[in-house]
């Protein structure tokens, strides 16, 4: 067992006073379930989790989902192409989506092709297609609100303590702003005369615009779970924060305008933590303009610092674009895009001296998000191929996320237990990930984590009991972060998940 390892199961197990890793019960029994798929998805299933950091809010919900709320709000379809047609009357070809609630037919022809489900790749249609195209079906079939309440109840049913969804708060709104500025002050690559330009125009208007849209989605979410009844679901435990989503796909003003936004809204309200960069990055007009849109991201950070930015950079592989253009995208978002998190990081061994790369990740503590389900989908890289162990034997933090888990047909828990079975983990590696889900979120305020490969907490909460109520200058401490707060609870839950399984069954 390595250092690291030992110090991991040390510090959940200091409260107990347990005997050593490899006899602590939750290990013990993790041991025991590895060994058939079956019993290793119900104990992973019930083991506390961190967080999710990586999950596309319009693609997390299951088509399932999606076809009963855009029943309830009178949505049609169009059963040949599969598409939602946002407002009635239902006129041939369209259906009544609720059609889709009783015919059989409809419903599977629906699910099909809003998800990966029974997908198999022909000639002009990969994976890769299938995946991104489902998107422009579904979108506005349902609320923001009533996808998220289904996404944060799967996350609470699963004891996950938090996740951060990727969402496009004043979507239309930015769009013309961006449009309408560009006509009298085209793009020429200067960003301060840009900003000066939507400041004219009014970006701070839309800032402040994003304020009650965020409060309604949030109401909705909380009303569809039941919060604060006595019915309230499992999802009203879980802390829901919000990345804001920047299309790399647009014109130049676009993304500069939903850039600076980005920042902006973090700065204007705590339930935003940062943005990210979304849509295929293999798109022509991505690939163009990456480092354009990288330097974009550094004048980002030299106006406002704190601005918390994750990148998909590296959902790339060989064949899918030239290999030029895997050799410089993950260093360029760590570098020029100060990058706290990379989603994906599947090409970085294409990268041009990989090792150094790598060894500046681990330095700088750049997070990889890595999503195991959907680079084998959509990539067709996994297993043996996939560089999750590499990052990890370089000291790279990484954790594990969905990415779109209603399209991937997967939750979180699967993920776990794809990264058990594929890569040999152990309990000491599992612990770790989970930790690193919070201790690499954006959410607010300082890290219980004093050493965060050690596991060694701040000093307010040396030897203080995670499964007790805090007191003294821990409690202090916990008040003043909410990472904090939810680290401290994982850590709870873990020594008490120990405990129950050192419990003999009835």
């Amino acid at each position: 067992m390595s250092k690291v390892g030992s110090a991991i199961v040390a510090t959940v197990l200091l409260a107990l006073a347990a005997p050593p890793a490899n006899s602590a019960p939750a290990a013990d029994a993790f041991a025991a379930a590895r060994k058939a798929p079956p019993l290793l998805r119900a104990f992973l299933y019930r083991m506390p989790k961190g967080g999710d950091l990586h999950n596309h809010l319009s693609g997390a919900a299951y088509a399932e989902a999606i076809i009963r709320a855009g029943a309830a709000a009178d949505r049609c379809v169009n059963p040949a192409t599969g598409a939602v047609v946002w407002t009635p009357p239902c006129t041939a070809p369209n259906r009544p989506l609720r059609d889709a609630l009783t015919d059989a037919k409809l419903n599977n022809a629906l699910v099909d092709a809003w998800s990966m489900r029974d997908f198999v790749p022909t000639s002009g249609n990969s994976g890769h297609d299938h995946f991104f195209a489902a998107f422009g079906l579904f979108g506005g079939a349902a609320s923001a609100g009533d996808l998220a309440a289904e996404v944060a109840d799967r996350a609470g049913r699963q004891r996950m303590r938090y996740i951060e969804l990727m969402i496009t708060f004043q979507s239309a709104q930015l769009g013309n702003l961006a449009d309408t500025v560009a006509k009298d002050h085209p793009w020429t690559g200067d960003p301060a005369a840009f900003e000066a330009a939507l400041n004219a125009a009014g970006l701070a208007d839309l800032v402040k615009a994003a304020t009650p849209e965020i409060d309604a989605v949030e109401q909705r979410m909380r009303a569809v779970m039941q919060c604060g009844t006595k019915d309230a679901h499992p999802g009203c435990g879980v802390t829901v924060r919000w990345l804001q989503q920047v299309s790399r796909t647009g014109s130049a003003a676009r993304v500069f305008t939903q850039t600076m936004f980005g920042g902006l809204l973090q700065q204007a309200d705590s339930r935003v933590v940062g943005l990210d960069y979304v849509a295929p990055e293999d798109d022509p007009k991505a690939l163009a303009n990456y480092t354009d849109q990288m330097h974009m991201l550094d004048y980002l950070h030299g106006r406002l610092p704190a601005t918390n930015i994750s990148l998909h950079a590296g959902e790339l592989t060989m064949g899918l674009v030239r290999p030029e253009e895997l050799l410089f995208h993950i260093r360029q978002a760590v570098e020029l895009g100060h990058a706290r998190r990379i989603g994906h990081g599947v090409d970085v061994m294409y990268e041009e001296n990989p090792f150094s790369l790598l060894k500046e990740m681990a330095q700088r503590r750049v997070a990889v998000e890595v999503n195991l389900t959907s680079n084998a989908q959509i990539l067709g890289v996994k297993g043996a191929d996939h560089p999750f162990p590499v990052y990890r034997n370089y000291g790279v933090p990484v954790v594990l996320s969905t990415d779109d888990e209603g399209i991937e047909r997967i939750d979180r828990t699967h993920e776990l237990q794809r990264a058990v079975e594929t890569y040999g983990l152990d309990w000491n590696a599992l612990v770790g990930l989970e930790r690193n889900t919070l201790e690499y979120a954006f959410v607010e305020g300082a890290s219980f984590w004093a050493d965060p490969v050690a596991w060694r907490p701040v000093r307010e909460c040396g030897g203080a009991n995670p499964a007790s109520e805090a007191t003294g200058s821990c409690a202090a401490f916990l008040g003043t972060s909410m990472k904090a707060r939810l680290q401290w609870a994982l850590e709870g839950d873990l020594i008490r998940f120990n405990r129950e399984t050192g419990q003999k069954p009835n």
